[in-house]
């Protein structure tokens, strides 16, 4: 079987059962951006189509409904939340809030919606577009101040016994 090959090693195919090692290209940055996914904009798009029937039937009483899809672009633009080892900053539509690590004491993840930093003070700041799923990209950037409930399940499952040595 023929292997590819990239500047930094073998790049894995579809028979391969195991990914190559992390590469240059591949490894994450102590600087993590989370953003809303591009293909929102394909949304923004459609919503720009749907609101043009009203806007052409009665411009003087519907043109208003052109400002939803401008809106929605710029908030889709806009929205993010950027991890690093100086702290969190999150951007909203309107305003941006720098958080540095002292001041958090923990995150939150709400069953709906963007997770939640606890502050030290008593109170909580939304962080945009962060998810459960966003955890090990989190604790990368944070240097580990953010565990990684996935990397300590894997790491448990590796030091368990296995069935056949009881």
């Amino acid at each position: 079987m023929r292997r590819l090959q990239c500047e930094d090693g073998e790049v894995s195919t579809s028979q391969q059962p195991v990914p190559p090692q992390s590469s240059s290209h591949t490894a994450l940055s102590s600087r993590q951006v989370i953003r809303i996914s591009p293909l929102s904009y394909i949304g923004c798009a459609f919503l720009l189509f749907a609101v043009t029937f009203p806007v052409f039937a009665a411009p003087a009483v519907w043109g208003w409904l052109l400002l939803a899809p401008i809106v929605a672009v710029i908030w889709v633009a806009r929205v993010r939340t950027t991890v690093g080892p100086d702290g969190v900053d999150t951007r909203r539509l309107f305003g941006s809030t720098h958080l540095d690590w002292d001041r958090i004491k923990g995150v939150r993840f709400t069953n709906r919606g963007w997770a939640r930093a606890e502050l030290t003070d008593g109170g909580e700041t939304v962080l945009p577009v962060v998810t459960f799923a966003h955890l090990p990209v989190l604790s990368l950037a944070s240097d580990g101040r953010i565990p990684d409930p996935y990397a300590a399940a894997a790491e448990a499952e590796e030091h368990q016994p296995a069935e056949d040595d009881r």
